[in-house]
């Protein structure tokens, strides 16, 4: 575990890749989304909770009641990815700590602790998209994730008894690099970071 990555991988993980804003006409295969989800998954979060849920949106159907919630500058790429993704979290994760925590008491400690529970899932349901994006690129796909969309509404929508909240959408598929905007600037290590 202690090698570093070669620089393609590096290059096909973060340096080279982009924001995609635009995707070809190529199917995302069922198969390739379990890939996905199966490397995301064994990522690290607080007490292996495991908030993230996803809602994978590719018929046509889905794509109809998605639309008319997203942002007008999101119209147009969301309905040419082949796969939207809903990325969540679910707010009574804890419901399966005895799966997935090795300590007893896991579930009932956060049950009675709707502070706690709420800022794990939080906190821990957006690393588990981040985490998502990260096992996408690694497997090929290129990605477009967004927050232009009108979150109460896909909620009602998609997730109607209220358990799940969306965190972001992530659109996915095969990058038309054409629609690709010129890379953005980033901050440098001595404006971001401080070494104490």
């Amino acid at each position: 575990m202690s090698k570093q990555l070669d620089s393609q991988a590096l290059n096909q993980l973060f340096l080279a890749a982009r924001t995609a804003n635009g995707f070809l006409d190529q199917p995302v295969a069922p198969d390739l989304l379990k890939q996905v989800y199966e490397l995301a998954r064994m990522a690290p979060t607080a007490m292996n909770s495991q908030p993230t849920r996803y809602v994978f949106i590719s018929t046509p159907e889905a794509k109809a009641r998605l639309l008319p919630l997203m942002a007008a500058g999101n119209v147009d790429k969301t309905r040419a990815a082949p796969v939207t993704v809903l990325v969540a979290t679910d707010s009574k994760f804890y419901e399966h700590m005895p799966q997935i925590w090795h300590g007893a008491g896991a579930r009932e400690m956060l049950e009675g602790n709707p502070a706690m529970a709420g800022k794990m899932a939080s906190l821990n349901g957006v690393l588990g998209g981040a985490y998502f994006i990260l096992a996408a690129r690694s497997l090929g796909l290129d990605c477009g994730p967004m927050a232009g969309f009108d979150a109460a509404k896909v909620n009602a929508e998609f997730f109607p008894d209220g358990r799940c909240s969306v965190n972001f959408i992530l659109n996915l598929g095969y990058a038309d690099h054409s629609k690709e905007f010129a890379r953005n600037g980033r901050l440098s290590f001595e404006q971001a970071c401080t070494m104490l």
